[in-house]
């Protein structure tokens, strides 16, 4: 805007007022329409004022949580309608009248419009249920069945194991299993499910905003409490004691507790005896690391949802499967997710790959070393591929025969090594970072149209990653 033209003419701001509407539609078409609905259709336009604009928000935690994430595309967006504008002020202007806002008085406490309870606007919002995450397809075995099986008795009869208290390391399902017995209760009660950490930021921020009654209220004006990962709570005295509290309060009103953790209530570190003793006070269940028959069950259960859900895929193979629930024993989910990876593999390049190629692909989740994975074991073997000799390779000469086996050693080197471009160049006759960068390229293109290129640096992987093994592959 031109200032000389603005200060003569000053009915010229409103003249070309920014459109509120124009910027609103476009940022819930940017950012989303869950961000949109949850946080940003809270802003009002106020006024424009020279290089600004003054916009409103109801409370002081939805100004600070746009703020700090969302302001930079806002003024943006603003920015592509009147360029003018440099920056954005925020006003509090509490809106009681609007319904949605049920944490702006005491007297609304109670008018939830569903079961899964969380607090809004001035609170962070909660966890929502996963549909997907239910009972019937929750597999189970000698390793989860008991931690199941009391899941199911508490969907059933609630405050029959008070509380139920899960624990098992990453990936074992403890999450499904309280997703389910969420999905199950929240038909006929109000379900509140938060993992630990939410629980703690929440507490934070209800004392930095003087909100404590209303924090304490929402907490213990629900029937089934849920909480993941519990032993984040370590060390934070103030917030144990609160939660300490409020888990009398629901015990004694008869509400449900479902807590989950990584570890037996005896082993969590830095959390109040007291807390630990009424963690034990209830059903203490554990889920351990699936047996191999579990494994199978999965690994064969996932592959023919994936194989289902899309039309071109083609079915993985019993033997690639055994191969999986042998070699992958850590926890469900790095089974499903080799399932995804070779899922993707086969999509790709259309097929199914070989045990060497799944060797590859899952090299991280079967703990191959690569420690003993150099450059001069690189050169070597590619060396020992094209039938070169290790001077000619690293020589200046540029002969067809010698260049492509360079570009193919020191795209390996990139791709099966840390070392960086500099210490790659080095180990090829102290080539430039730019010719390193350039042979990688090369290589990656070829790749997209030459089958037998693939095949060779596939080859060559897994010599390289299984050179002990070339006659198990």
């Amino acid at each position: 805007m031109n200032n000389t033209f603005t200060k003569n003419n000053p009915n010229q701001i409103n003249a070309d007022r920014l459109d509120w509407e124009l910027v609103k539609s476009e940022m819930k078409k940017k950012l989303g329409s869950d961000i949109y609905e949850s946080w940003l259709k809270k802003i009002e336009f106020i006024e424009e004022v020279n290089n600004y604009v003054l916009l409103s928000v109801p409370t002081r935690f939805i100004r600070d949580w746009i703020t700090s994430r969302y302001l930079d595309q806002i003024l943006q967006i603003i920015k592509n309608y009147k360029k003018e504008i440099h920056r954005i002020e925020f006003k509090i202007i509490e809106k009681k009248s609007i319904q949605e806002n049920l944490n702006e008085t005491d007297t609304n406490l109670n008018k939830f419009d569903e079961n899964v309870s969380f607090i809004k606007d001035s609170y962070l919002q909660y966890n929502r249920i996963d549909p997907n995450k239910r009972f019937d397809n929750f597999i189970t075995g000698s390793s989860n069945k008991l931690a199941y099986e009391a899941s199911l008795k508490v969907s059933e009869n609630i405050a029959h194991y008070n509380p139920l208290y899960i624990y098992g390391g990453v990936g074992m399902g403890k999450t499904h299993l309280l997703n389910a017995i969420g999905l199950e209760l929240k038909k006929n009660n109000k379900v509140m499910f938060i993992s630990a950490e939410r629980f703690m930021y929440q507490f934070v921020k209800s004392i930095k905003s003087n909100d404590m009654v209303k924090f304490k209220e929402y907490f213990r004006n629900t029937d089934i409490l849920l909480i993941d990962d519990i032993q984040f709570m370590n060390g934070k005295e103030a917030m144990q004691e609160e939660f300490f509290h409020t888990f009398n309060a629901l015990l004694d009103k008869g509400s449900q507790i479902i807590v989950s953790a990584d570890r037996a209530p005896n082993k969590l570190s830095r959390i109040q005896e007291r807390i630990k003793s009424r963690f034990s006070g209830g059903l203490v269940v554990d889920i351990q690391k699936p047996d191999y028959q579990l494994r199978k069950e999965i690994v064969a259960k996932k592959a023919d949802e994936l194989t289902s859900l899309f039309s071109d895929q083609k079915k993985i193979s019993q033997d690639i499967q055994d191969f999986i629930s042998n070699e992958i024993t850590g926890s469900i989910r790095e089974l499903v997710g080799a399932i995804n990876r070779l899922v993707s593999f086969s999509r790709i390049y259309n097929k199914i790959p070989n045990i060497s190629e799944t060797k590859v692909v899952l090299k991280d989740l079967l703990n191959i070393s690569e420690n003993k994975v150099t450059i001069d074991l690189i050169q070597t073997l590619v060396c020992k591929f094209f039938k070169i000799s290790k001077n000619e390779m690293l020589s200046a000469r540029r002969s067809r025969y010698l260049v492509r086996p360079r570009q193919v050693a020191i795209y390996l080197t990139k791709i099966l090594t840390s070392k960086s471009l500099p210490e790659i160049g080095r180990e090829f006759s102290n080539r430039d970072h730019t010719t390193i960068i350039h042979s990688v390229k090369t290589i990656e293109k070829l790749k997209e149209n030459d089958p037998e290129m693939v095949e060779n640096i596939n080859k060559l992987k897994n010599q390289i990653l299984y050179k002990n093994q070339e006659n198990e592959v």
